[in-house]
């Protein structure tokens, strides 16, 4: 009989080996000072035998293994508790940023067809007036229960309790997940992960980072908390709002860090620019970690300053899809600052072993087969391919999208793999290193030649008074007119740096075709890490202006 493969087979042996060390603490009621108690714990044992319950009890009530299972609950002891259980049972959670456009969100959960809805009273109500996942006739509240019906959790785990062991013995292509993307370039889709992917995610989190059970996580985007147990860290959940990153407050963060000796953070770019303007140190931090964004080169530096000399800033790269793809540490990082200021791109650096990471020809419709692609040499930028052991295979009830972002390949001793086509651009240098140029749908075509953003973004970045940019398009592809958006550190003299941007433009021959610039008062970004920038609504706004 093949082994289990589960992401929650490592709960129960930490149970065994730590049962005392918490798992995860949340922030629970603010103290007397304002700042988080914290005084809401689960050690290993807590948390594998109360999802055990939970997962016994939901089974109980017909969410049982292969049940697709909305999940709306905040991130606190209920969310891990729940999470955890269904991954016991082999029931498949569905998980959706609730902040994305409500329109969105219904198509998202129409799409994923659940048969189950968990969530907290406000998300059932909204369900209810909104007509939410119609298909889900089993509901759980997180909470009191209202007027739809259903049951709630502390019933649920009232009924598995003492049920014991719940770990079904889910196979590595059982489907273990339906997470959707942030939807930053249109509407989200539904990522299928099965039990290898996240078992495989797991493997190269540690082998790349060094991660070693005991260590404290302050985790800012709470799905990544997951991970933790399977890590044997300790999660402290910071006191946040977690779709809204970039307005996290620093001195609460700093709470948390300094009380239980955080040794590691994950934050989106967003979050770190926080704590980098914030310039307090960081002097227990050893590890830290920031994704979703191309990270700015002066704020892995500040970062840096504010942690220990031994101290580790990695920005892996990689998408809901494939997550890690490459890492880079921050010393090197810096040092290629110069040469993304010269528009290079971002370098991400190398790729996270045993990924196999290829570069082939730029090209918006499907390639079915290998065999159709054409792959370019180092130097040369194309688009960005990975396969190795987190590399999804499908998006779930959209067929189009899979066509658009999959392709066969059958290999040498006939075995057939997914290779995912990670929508970005990009080259490798020769030294083996990945370079980031931007998003393939964000290129500019114009009839001089296509210009990509994390190219030229990062030249008129380095201008005094200049916040960031945003390179759009404006036109027909191949007939583009390019148009730079820039937004302003306060008290900057717009005049002066407009002009500024103009005679840089007017010396890089590669940005000559420049010469449209368009302040805007505050770009619109992601819900999930408040760091992509929403070209598209960027670019319909330039065209307005542009009249």
């Amino acid at each position: 009989m093949n082994e289990t493969c589960n992401i929650a087979a490592r709960l129960p042996e930490l149970a065994r080996e730590r049962p005392d060390q918490i798992a995860i603490r949340c922030p629970g009621k603010p103290a007397a000072n304002g700042m988080a108690a914290y005084d809401v714990t689960l050690d290993y044992r807590t948390l594998d035998a109360r999802s055990d319950a939970i997962a016994a009890g939901l089974a109980a009530h017909g969410i049982g293994r292969g049940v697709r299972a909305v999940v709306m609950v905040r991130p606190g002891p209920e969310f891990f508790l729940l999470m955890f259980a269904l991954f016991k049972i082999g029931a498949v959670p569905v998980l959706v940023d609730p902040g994305i456009d409500k329109r969105a969100l219904k198509q998202c959960l129409d799409e994923a067809q659940p048969q189950a809805f968990i969530g907290i009273p406000l998300a059932q109500f909204a369900r209810v007036l909104l007509g939410w996942a119609r298909s889900a006739k089993l509901t759980v509240t997180v909470g009191r229960r209202w007027g739809w019906g259903g049951t709630t959790l502390a019933r649920i785990e009232a009924d598995g309790a003492g049920a014991g062991s719940q770990l079904a013995a889910t196979a590595p292509d059982d489907t273990a997940a339906i997470l959707f993307t942030s939807g930053s370039t249109g509407v989200p889709k539904g990522v299928v992960y099965r039990h290898r992917h996240f078992v495989g995610q797991v493997e190269l989190l540690r082998n790349a980072f060094g991660m070693q059970p005991g260590g404290i996580d302050l985790p800012t985007f709470p799905p990544f908390a997951l991970f933790d147990p399977a890590l044997g860290l300790t999660s402290v959940i910071p006191d946040m709002d977690p779709t809204r990153p970039g307005s996290a407050d620093p001195r609460k963060l700093h709470d948390a860090i300094a009380r239980f000796g955080v040794t590691q953070l994950f934050g989106s770019p967003a979050l770190m620019r926080v704590l980098a303007e914030h310039g307090q140190p960081l002097p227990t931090v050893t590890r830290a970690t920031s994704a979703g964004a191309p990270v700015p080169p002066q704020i892995v530096s500040k970062i840096r300053s504010l942690m220990p000399a031994e101290g580790q800033f990695w920005t892996p790269y990689g998408a809901t899809e494939c997550l890690p793809v490459a890492v880079i540490e921050g010393r090197e990082l810096v040092d290629t600052r110069e040469a993304t200021e010269a528009g290079a791109g971002t370098c991400v650096g190398r790729v996270v072993a045993p990924n196999e990471v290829r570069i082939i020809a730029i090209t918006d419709a499907p390639i079915a087969d290998w065999n159709g692609v054409r792959e370019l040499p180092a130097g040369e930028v194309g688009e960005i391919t990975v396969v190795g052991p987190t590399t999804t295979d499908s998006y779930f009830n959209r067929p189009q999208a899979t066509a658009a972002a999959k392709i066969r390949e059958v290999l040498a001793d006939g075995n057939e793999r997914i290779v995912h086509r990670m929508g970005d651009v990009g080259w490798f240098d020769v030294e083996g290193r990945l370079w980031f140029c931007g998003r393939k749908t964000h290129r500019v075509e114009t009839a001089a030649g296509p210009l990509y953003t994390e190219q030229v973004e990062p030249v008129f970045n380095t201008v005094a008074g200049v916040r960031r940019t945003a390179l759009v398009g404006v036109g027909a592809l191949g007939q583009q007119v390019p148009v730079l958006c820039y937004e302003l550190l306060p008290g900057a003299d717009a005049a002066a740096v407009e002009s500024q941007l103009r005679l840089l433009g007017a010396s890089r021959s590669a940005l000559a075709g420049i010469g449209t610039f368009l302040r805007h008062p505050e770009f619109p970004v992601d819900i999930r890490h408040n760091a992509k920038i929403g070209r598209e609504k960027l670019a319909v706004w330039a065209q307005a202006q542009l009249g």
